[in-house]
């Protein structure tokens, strides 16, 4: 039985503040039984608890259960419903003893169970965040009701298991561990199967990585870089903290169709093992790598050591862990450009996020069940809450602030906090008060708008709707003459007109820095010169400033697609820098298609890719960017095939599996390959990888047979894996294939209430956003997506993807009306 067939009840908040006032847990003891089968393990959980007597339940959601003993006395499993256990428990000691049976899920929650198709060997994972934790052993599934776990668990004689704390082969197939600390349920994880695993030490504490056999080859090829990354991070959190890392042993374990990038996981961080690069990588994305790698490190302070209570203040794990990721990276590893990825690669993220109808804020963001918390782990909670903190430190300094976070750290130490406790302890290290801070940047949605009115000559800032408190911005601005040559001065916004003095002819730029959060837009003036001035710059920060704020622009349908392509035709061609080569898949699936001629528009991006091939070092990353970007692009295909037969290739380019999938799956959107060729491809190579490229190409094919098989994926009529499922939605909806695809428009607004009875969790977000119909730019998909969203009983999950992947239709639409495109 899969989560998604049962419909479980997801803890409300209420109901969490009822059982802690009612609840202290004492310790848990779980045993595993994980060579049962292949669809189901064995689960034996005992909870030693305290109560203050009274009413409450325990959370399980099992495929059978065997025996339930509560207090010595025997339970009907039948008092199950809906994943939950309801218990009248006695003041003082409680003990529940449950022996169910669990299912191995293929969703990336609970534990996941994936066969490499590589070479047939079975892996499985836990992933407990959000819910899942029920679905391994019976708990009390709330983040503040931690505890510390004992677990055993028996594994098939050839593998290797690994979890939250120490633990060894006491005989072949049985593994023991130690007492973890207290634990959120959250974190608990296991991680078992025939893995790879490579040891070394640092600083007294054991270190270990591990990946699948299939690619352990690229595990070892990368060890060094991220041992010592990994040694790096921990010297500075130390430094930083002055509190040593608590959990003893540190694992890195790269897992098969991990939903997130990684988890915290104490003791045992699980990582999607697509960042272990089987083929080569720009250095863009040994930087997103690097700083998942801190970020998650971080965690074992922000969120680990020290919990919030509730997930309204998720904001204190994920925007801590993402502004410290990007300074640790930056500070004390190779990539001392991390902020400059972190402005390519998650400021539009977040600034679109904040923009939404779904916009929240940043803290107290009214997630009243587990359920709704999940959304709102988005560009909001990791980009804006990243940005905002940094803007804290560089007002408090390094002293206050680090010294406010030790002390919530002392206090809360192995428990759980709030906002207002963090708060009241910074406001003790010497930060005053933090208040008007808090509510305007912390407890108020949306941005700012900075922007140059040249004719009044001021920096104008709006707030967003509804705001009532204003917020300053100091920032720095730079204006660059007719030469070319750019001057940056300090400003500081502290009102709604902040006079500026820029020439008439001057192009201006706001907030290049990304200092402050705000959307910060160009005037005409500066959106004409901005082409000939990208072109003539070197530096990063300031080509990333223009992408951002010429992004922000077409948005907000303030920037044609025609100005964003002049400005790719200028910049690309002259990029250093693979992390602006991010602007690409915008560029080419989103530019374009809104576009006066799509195919034009295509043609002259392929270009500028063609000309940054010729002028890019051999072998280098650039020019790995810029050939991915000329196979999207490329229209010709006898260009494409040559490629794929490895010849004509610029100098340096080597098509390995990755390349050859992007050219095969390029090839099949122009219909120039074949559902039989595709196939074969696959059987040549049954990676994982390859599978879910195989799913996007097949797709992308443009026929009523490829169409109608993505579909199948969609409806659960045929297994996918979630990776898959992504690929399917993504290959369906290709521009130019309308014929093909507008018979799921209306299949898709009329069938997607009804996924939620085949996907749950993060799936059912991934198949909502990803299955939309994006192409089909018009009012009338616009004005349905708006009647389904408004309906009555819809899934939380839907809804809240609906809403946004709506929000992004309508503003393509809004593109196309302004600028009379057809």
């Amino acid at each position: 039985m899969s989560s998604a067939e049962t419909p479980f009840r997801s803890l409300q908040q209420t109901e969490a503040v009822a059982r802690f006032d009612l609840l202290d847990v004492t310790s848990y003891d779980v045993r595993l039984d994980l060579a049962t089968g292949d669809e189901t393990f064995a689960s034996t959980t005992t909870i030693r608890f305290t109560s203050r007597g009274g009413a409450t339940f325990a959370d399980l959601k099992a495929s059978a259960v065997n025996r339930i003993v509560f207090n010595g006395s025997t339970l009907s499993p039948d008092l199950v419903e809906r994943g939950r256990l309801p218990l009248a428990t006695q003041a003082g000691e409680n003990e529940l003893v449950v022996d169910a049976v669990m299912p191995f899920r293929n969703d990336g929650e609970g534990l996941h169970a994936h066969v490499d198709p590589a070479d047939g060997r079975r892996y499985v994972y836990g992933m407990s965040f959000m819910d899942a934790a029920p679905t391994i052993f019976a708990c009390f599934d709330q983040p503040d009701l931690k505890a510390p776990y004992t677990f055993h668990v028996r594994a098939p004689l050839d593998w290797t298991v690994i979890g939250n704390a120490p633990g060894k082969q006491v005989e072949p197939g049985t593994w023991e561990f130690d007492e973890t600390p207290p634990l959120s349920t959250y974190f608990v994880t296991l991680v078992a199967g025939p893995y790879h695993v490579i040891h070394d030490e640092h600083d007294g504490i054991p270190l270990s990585l591990s990946s699948r056999q299939s690619i352990a080859h690229s595990l070892d090829d990368d060890a060094d870089e991220l041992f010592t990354m990994t040694k790096q991070c921990f010297d500075e959190f130390h430094r930083l903290f002055g509190i040593r890392y608590p959990f003893g042993n540190y694992h890195q374990a790269f897992v098969p169709e991990f939903n997130a990038g990684a988890m915290e996981n104490p003791g045992c961080v699980t990582y999607r093992d697509p960042l272990l690069f089987t083929s080569k990588v720009t250095r863009g994305e040994r930087i997103q790598r690097a700083t998942t790698v801190a970020h998650e490190m971080a965690h074992q302070w922000f969120g680990n050591i020290t919990t919030p209570k509730w997930w309204d203040d998720l904001w204190l794990n994920e925007s801590f862990a993402e502004y410290m990721g990007n300074r640790v990276t930056a500070d004390v590893t190779q990539y001392d450009d991390a902020w400059i990825h972190n402005g390519y690669a998650r400021r539009q993220w977040g600034l679109v996020a904040d923009q939404r109808p779904s916009t929240h804020p940043v803290a107290g963001n009214g997630a009243f069940d587990a359920t709704a918390a999940l959304q709102d782990f988005d560009g909001i909670s990791y980009a804006k809450g990243s940005t905002i903190l940094k803007q804290l430190n560089a007002t408090l300094g390094d002293d206050v602030f680090f010294a406010g976070v030790i002390d919530h750290f002392t206090r809360n130490r192995y428990g759980n906090a709030t906002m207002h406790d963090l708060f009241a302890s910074w406001e003790r290290a010497g930060a005053g008060d933090l208040g008007p801070f808090s509510e305007r940047w912390l407890r108020t949605a949306g941005p700012d708008t900075l922007e140059l009115d040249r004719a009044a000559g001021v920096v104008r800032r709006t707030p967003p709707a509804g705001q009532t408190e204003a917020r300053d911005h100091t920032i720095h601005v730079t204006t660059a003459d007719a030469d070319g040559r750019w001057t940056t001065t300090p400003l500081h916004v502290d009102a709604d007109e902040v006079t500026v003095d820029v020439p008439d002819d001057a192009a201006f730029l706001v907030d290049p820095g990304m200092e402050t959060w705000a959307s910060t837009l160009a005037d005409d003036v500066s959106l004409e010169a901005f082409p000939r001035l990208i072109a003539a710059t070197s530096d990063l920060t300031i080509r990333s400033g223009i992408w951002n704020s010429v992004r922000s622009g077409f948005h907000h349908a303030r920037v044609s697609p025609e100005s964003v392509v002049r400005l790719a035709e200028a910049s690309l061609p002259t990029e250093t820098n693979d992390d602006a080569l991010r602007t690409l898949p915008f560029l080419i699936g989103t530019v374009a298609g809104l576009s006066h001629d799509p195919a034009s528009a295509l043609a002259r991006l392929h270009a500028a890719c063609r000309s940054l091939l010729d002028v890019a070092t051999p072998g280098g990353t650039v020019q790995l960017g810029a050939f991915r970007g000329a196979v999207d692009s490329a229209a010709d295909v006898t260009t494409l095939r040559t490629w794929l037969d490895s010849a004509d290739l610029p100098d340096g380019v080597v098509v390995d599996a990755d390349l050859r999938w992007r050219i095969l799956i390029r090839l099949a959107s122009l219909d120039a390959i074949s559902r039989a060729g595709l196939d074969g491809e696959l059987a040549a190579e049954p990676t994982t990888k390859a599978r879910v490229d195989h799913a996007r190409a097949v797709s992308g094919r443009p026929d009523a047979e490829s169409k109608a098989w993505a579909w199948d994926r969609f409806t659960g009529s045929a297994p996918a894996t979630n990776y898959e499922l992504i690929a399917c939605g993504t290959g369906l909806w290709q521009p130019g294939q309308e014929s093909f695809t507008e018979p799921y428009v209306d299949r898709y607004l009329s069938e997607l209430p009804g996924a939620a009875k085949v996907h749950s969790g993060w799936v059912l977000g991934d198949v909502t956003e990803h299955f939309f119909p994006i192409t089909s730019v018009r009012q009338s998909t616009v004005d349905r997506a708006d009647e389904l969203i408004a309906r009555d009983g819809l899934d939380l999950t839907i809804r809240r993807n609906l809403v946004d992947m709506t929000d992004e239709l309508r503003r393509r639409l809004s593109i196309r009306t302004t600028f009379d495109t057809p």
